[in-house]
């Protein structure tokens, strides 16, 4: 048995696509996917072609497209092309192809191809809403998700017409994201997704915050909240519900994801006190900064035109340490969550290097795991990363390199023995 690939690049991907007006969006998921190096072959219904046709497809994937079980049956197509996937992503996923995927249909190309993959599974459903909160189409996706299939959730906005609310297709960088994540998932004895977070509730915490001086001017840090992403979007592919706690982050929102967004140490602080007590898990990966300004100006502070090469006194004073509050509130109430993981960016320096400043931190603030990475080269806003995972002792755990998708299931992986029984 072959090992399937963790990552786009090389990777064999099916794109499926169902007859709804959202189906553009899937020429830019196609193009994405291609460009991060995936053999793609798009799969059309039939109806799908009145919205986009094929040769769209065959442009943007450098294959010919098929829809029909019929077409090249001396190559048998209709099973060989789930057979040899090792990604199936729908998108977008109407309700009747929903309900003809949970019946197991195979009446045309797509269908066959689904019902004979082994890869893992990725709907985008996009409908009115009145079809996606309908019951059939409800009892339809959590029969799909049963199976380890993983059925995004739809984003809420503009539909066909004048209609707005839910049903409507992610946007392509939150699918890319959704089939990086699914792609790099453990996967189960069918090969589907191994949902091992099922019924979890996380509180992921990303970006970098940001600490107001006057009107115009705030002190920051070069995080980009990639890393925070990519655990949500694991964590949602392996079952868990997550809330994601945003600071100025400029990514769209993983589906499904409840989104917090917060600005300041202050503010996030707040967010994670106010829903700490409701997860089973606090992932701390955004970067918070230490100080702030012990008081805002109420104006723009004024360069000295006399000493214009004097620089005016800022006063700062430290910000709470959310990581290390959270661990003894913990302690003191003897509830809330039963598992807290920090990060730690380090640098090494005159006090010794950035291992052992990171093992010494994890002995410090008393998380239950500590994700140390090395940050001197620079990591920010880089599409890879490279960790050490150390437990409350500073000791050894884990370690993962590769896209910070990789990164971000070798962190759940590590977190997921903590976490007790499900009820």
């Amino acid at each position: 048995m072959s090992i399937p690939p963790r990552t786009l690049d090389g990777a064999r991907v099916l794109v499926g696509v169902a007859g709804g007006i959202a189906a553009y969006k899937t020429a830019h998921l196609v193009r994405g996917l291609v460009g991060e190096g995936a053999d793609v072959r798009v799969v059309p219904t039939a109806s799908s072609l009145e919205f986009v046709g094929a040769a769209t497809w065959e442009a943007l994937s450098h294959h010919p497209v098929r829809t029909s079980v019929f077409e090249d049956v001396d190559e048998v197509a209709h099973v060989r092309l789930g057979q040899e996937a090792d990604l199936l992503v729908i998108a977008p996923a109407t309700a009747d192809l929903v309900a003809r995927l949970r019946m197991g249909r195979a009446d045309d190309l797509l269908t066959a191809s689904a019902l004979v993959t082994r890869a893992p599974v990725v709907i985008a459903p996009a409908m009115h809403t009145e079809m996606w909160e309908h019951p059939a189409t409800r009892e339809n996706v959590a029969l799909l998700r049963a199976r380890g299939v993983t059925v995004l959730e739809p984003a809420d906005g503009r539909l066909t017409g004048p209609d707005s609310g839910p049903g409507r297709l992610p946007e392509p960088e939150a699918l890319l994201d959704a089939a990086r994540a699914a792609l790099s998932a453990p996967r189960d004895e069918h090969g589907a997704v191994r949902r091992d977070l099922e019924g979890r509730d996380l509180l992921i915490s990303a970006g970098g915050t940001r600490e107001q001086l006057d009107p115009v001017r705030f002190l920051a840090n070069h995080s980009s909240g990639r890393q925070g992403w990519a655990l949500a979007h694991a964590a949602l592919v392996r079952g868990a519900r997550v809330r994601l706690a945003a600071a100025n982050v400029a990514l769209e929102t993983p589906p499904g994801a409840q989104r917090l967004d917060a600005g300041s140490a202050a503010e996030l602080a707040e967010l994670v006190a106010a829903h700490r007590g409701a997860v089973d898990a606090l992932i701390m990966a955004a970067a918070v900064a230490d100080f702030t300004a012990a008081e805002r100006s109420r104006d723009k502070i004024k360069k000295d035109e006399s000493a214009p090469e004097s620089v005016p006194g800022i006063a700062l004073r430290r910000t709470e340490d959310i990581l290390r509050h959270s661990v003894l509130e913990r302690s003191r109430t003897g509830a809330g969550v039963p598992a807290i993981v920090g990060f730690a960016a380090e640098t090494g320096g005159a006090d010794g290097d950035a291992l052992s400043l990171a093992r010494a931190k994890a002995r410090r603030k008393g998380a239950d795991l500590l994700v140390f990475n090395d940050v001197t080269a620079g990591v920010f806003g880089a599409s890879e990363n490279t960790v050490r995972i150390l437990d409350r002792d500073g000791e050894y755990v884990a370690h993962a390199t590769g896209s910070k998708t990789l990164v971000a299931h070798a962190v759940l992986d590590a977190l997921a023995p903590l976490l007790p029984e499900v009820p």
